[in-house]
């Protein structure tokens, strides 16, 4: 099952508001069908909406008639503002839109088949190097928990969410390969049921023992000991370690910290930003009312009632207990771990450029 698939220069996506109902995938070769899906939660989770991002440049790309500087340059800075515009909390969308756009400024004397070729191998190593990201998380991560684990998870960080196994849910699902789990609760996830919809149709599909919650009964599992983990992904990490998470992950972090619940975020490192100080520097989406006053079309609140919906909120740095990224766990403080990291990447990217 791929979520999003780069097939004959079109991309072909599943349609996640339809799940676990229908599986039903679209095929498009326009990129602002694909700001659409994006925008509307169709195509979801923070990797997966950079890779589809990505694709929509190269989309954008094979759309131009003209091969003028100017028409080309117009055209694709359309584009990315288009799709970048869909969302403003994962900050991987613009990582994943940045690359694209020095790919383009690095091909700007070539001709325009020259800058279509390379701007879909870009978006082709954005995704196969995030499913790479995604198997060297999962094995950190596995490597933490301890054998008979029973793992709390919030919304959805499997490969619905990713362009390979998983963040969090990639860790479950090779604990539970590597015979480490015993069993996995799931959140709900209000008010979207990411959890419910797509998680638990994910660990179905795995074969995984799982059991799903309403978000108010975590805490009464834990005060009940049957909880060993939680282990969550991250749309942004500041860089003193705050996240930005779907909303809910906040309450889960203090109930953990209180009942001595290890609490782990899983992501890789193109999620950490570290130009953004801390957490309340980081844009939070606000969705439409009608996703907490209706369930799958339905009403469920009287007409005219005022409504909050932040899509995500911040947990502290200071209740995570580590950070699981593909190239180290991270632990407090943070801030010093951030920027040792940012450093290496830099040092890395370095020497890349002068091996090319």
């Amino acid at each position: 099952m791929k979520p999003v698939e780069w097939k004959n220069g079109k991309v072909r996506f599943l349609d996640q508001t339809k799940l676990p109902i229908e599986e039903r995938y679209v095929e498009t070769d326009d990129e602002e069908v694909l700001a659409r899906a994006i925008k509307r939660l169709s195509i979801r989770g923070a990797p997966l909406i950079g890779i589809a991002a990505a694709y929509g440049v190269v989309l954008a790309a094979n759309r131009i008639s003209g091969s003028s500087e100017d028409n080309v340059s117009s055209r694709l800075e359309r584009a990315v503002n288009v799709l970048l515009a869909t969302r403003p909390t994962a900050v991987n969308l613009s990582w994943a839109l940045d690359r694209m756009g020095r790919c383009i400024r690095e091909s700007k004397e070539k001709s325009i088949d020259v800058l279509r070729k390379r701007l879909e191998k870009e978006a082709t190593a954005i995704h196969e190097e995030d499913a790479a990201m995604c198997e060297e998380i999962s094995r950190r991560g596995a490597a933490l928990l301890p054998n008979g684990a029973a793992v709390l998870t919030h919304c959805n960080t499997g490969m619905l969410a990713t362009g390979g196994r998983g963040t969090a849910l990639g860790i479950i699902t090779m604990a539970w390969e590597q015979s480490k789990l015993k069993h996995v609760y799931i959140n709900e996830t209000r008010p979207l049921l990411q959890g419910a919809r797509l998680t638990a149709w994910e660990l179905q599909r795995s074969g995984v023992p799982s059991t799903l919650l309403t978000d108010s009964t975590a805490g009464f599992l834990m005060q009940r000991g049957a909880i060993s983990s939680v282990i969550v992904g991250a749309d942004r990490i500041a860089a003193n370690g705050d996240v930005a998470n779907k909303v809910g992950t906040y309450t889960l972090a203090i109930l953990a910290k209180h009942h001595g619940i290890p609490f782990y975020v899983a992501a890789p490192t193109s999620t950490i930003d570290a130009h953004t100080p801390r957490g309340s520097d980081i844009p939070i989406e606000q969705r439409g009312p009608e996703e907490v006053t209706t369930i799958g079309g339905i009403r469920i609140a009287p007409e005219g009632v005022h409504v909050y919906a932040p899509a995500f909120d911040v947990t502290p740095h200071e209740l995570i207990t580590g950070i699981i990224t593909e190239r180290e766990i991270l632990i407090p403080p943070y801030l010093d771990a951030v920027r040792a990291l940012d450093r290496s990447q830099m040092h890395s990217a370095k020497l890349h450029a002068v091996e090319d």
